[in-house]
């Protein structure tokens, strides 16, 4: 644990706001939010500007002190939590949370590293444009989370991840010198492009503070639909169908197994389905516009849905009449994690695989995990546009001590669906990083040139090995 010298040579830079050590007020921060993973702490440093950051980051580079970054502390794969051994203070960015500059001239919103996703959502949707990413919690995930994880969401069929959205970045390396990339320059050819080694480099190499962030505009009109089709295949090809008639207008293509569904309707008050017919697998769409006038959203997509109809991809299909029954389908898909984890205890995986492949995998894959872990029941659902896969084991039925089972049968059950991911050319971590869950699998599955670039990269920039121990990347001496 680290010391209360030290501790306060910190407090002489940040001031008595700028650190906190009373251990009830540290303690909620060293978990991750699914209770998973448990650390320790001596403090938190929160300081209040880019300035305080670099001072942090030279003193811990001076003392040797590593340092654990943190924002809404939504990580889902334990990025944010610290070790358990208390070796590490938590570095918050969480007052750090202004809206430096907004403009619909330059379609650009300046975040601090702070900034939660639904206020910058907010700040947008004042000014006539929107910030098009989204996720479950975007009430508590924050910009600097967003970047360091490379975040995803329901919208990168037209948008892209968190790299596609982030046009510069401020941030503080860890001898607590200043990255200052905030210039949203469309062409700059000045070498490595420290921008995108910091995207997704989950607070180990650097810490993001600000960030120039790409706004569209506005949605004007949009529609949502809910198509019941006879398979994965069915739904892809539903898919580059809807792409032809409708261009760039598909911001979201969702699929569903009816099990899932089922899930969903058994277990979350106030849902009906949105199709009487049952079918398989469900696909829910959405098209937006960011102009109005005839024909609408909701006409072209029923024109396209009637020319799928005709082409033997769709069995049925609804429309959403109004915003409040849009908003209802949705819920279906927001649902799902929730009502997976009523039926029982589940080891869930977020992956990602060729679009063209994915099809395939979503109903190999679950069936060669039952085969090979009689008992369990395996199902998937997710964004099939970009490829990514949110694949769950469930234990047998009647299994009442789920912790129990995950620590007896989790690590077989990883390997055998991380190999078969690699195995499709995919990539065992879509969109929720790495952090310490999956850390030793990418030191198994990835190329020993990809790991010998991921170590000398950090390497390179955090030769102390101060910033976020214990993530990402498996080091030499563990094998």
């Amino acid at each position: 644990m680290i010391d209360n010298a030290t501790i306060n040579r910190f407090r002489d830079l940040l001031g008595d706001k700028g650190v906190i050590d009373d251990p009830d007020a540290v303690s909620p921060w060293t978990s991750d939010w699914r209770g998973r993973y448990h650390g320790a702490a001596a403090a938190i440093l929160s300081p209040a500007s880019t300035q305080e950051v670099s001072a942090t980051l030279a003193l811990a580079h001076a003392l040797g002190v590593p340092l654990v970054p943190q924002g809404g502390n939504t990580s889902m794969v334990g990025g944010a939590t610290p070790p358990a051994d208390g070796s590490a203070l938590i570095l918050s960015l969480r007052r750090m949370n202004r809206i430096r500059a907004i403009s619909p001239d330059t379609n650009l919103a300046v975040c601090e590293a702070g900034v939660i996703l639904s206020n910058l959502h907010d700040a947008a949707d004042a000014i006539g444009r929107r910030f098009p990413l989204s996720l479950g919690a975007k009430g508590s995930a924050t910009v600097g989370g967003l970047i360091s994880t490379n975040a995803g969401g329901t919208q990168v069929l037209r948008h892209g991840t968190m790299r596609a959205l982030v046009e510069g970045i401020e941030a503080v390396l860890p001898d607590g010198s200043i990255h200052d990339g905030l210039d949203a320059l469309k062409k700059d050819n000045r070498g490595y492009d420290l921008k995108h080694l910091l995207i997704g480099a989950e607070g180990t190499i650097g810490i993001v503070t600000a960030a120039s962030l790409r706004l569209v505009p506005a949605i004007a009109d949009r529609a949502v639909g809910w198509v019941g089709v006879d398979s994965p295949e069915d739904a892809l090809a539903l898919l580059r169908h809807l792409e032809a008639r409708l261009g760039g207008l598909v911001e979201g293509f969702e699929i569903i197994a009816d099990d899932g569904l089922g899930h969903v309707l058994s277990h979350i008050p106030g849902i009906r389905s949105p199709i009487e017919t049952r079918t398989p697998w469900h696909v829910l769409v959405e098209v937006d516009r960011d102009e109005t006038g005839a024909p609408s959203a909701a006409e072209r997509l029923e024109q396209a849905l009637a020319a799928a109809f005709d082409n033997g991809l769709a069995k049925d299909a609804a429309i959403a009449a109004n915003e409040a029954q849009a908003d209802a389908f949705w819920r279906i898909r927001e649902s799902l994690s929730e009502s997976e984890r009523a039926q029982g205890p589940a080891l869930q995986y977020d992956v990602s695989v060729p679009v063209a492949k994915m099809p395939a995998f979503m109903t190999g894959a679950a069936a060669a995990a039952e085969r090979a872990f009689p008992g369990t029941t395996a199902s998937s659902f997710g964004h099939l546009g970009d490829g990514n896969v949110h694949f769950h084991v469930r234990a047998p039925k009647g299994t009442s001590d789920g912790p129990a089972w995950i620590a007896a049968q989790g690590g077989r059950i990883n390997a055998f669906v991380h190999d078969t991911v690699v195995a499709a050319g995919g990539s065992i971590s879509a969109e929720h990083g790495i952090g310490q869950m999956k850390r030793a699998e990418l030191g198994r599955l990835a190329s020993p040139a990809r790991i010998a670039t991921l170590r000398a990269i950090k390497a390179a920039f955090d030769p102390r090995g101060i910033m976020n121990p214990g993530k990402l990347i498996p080091l030499e001496d563990e094998g």
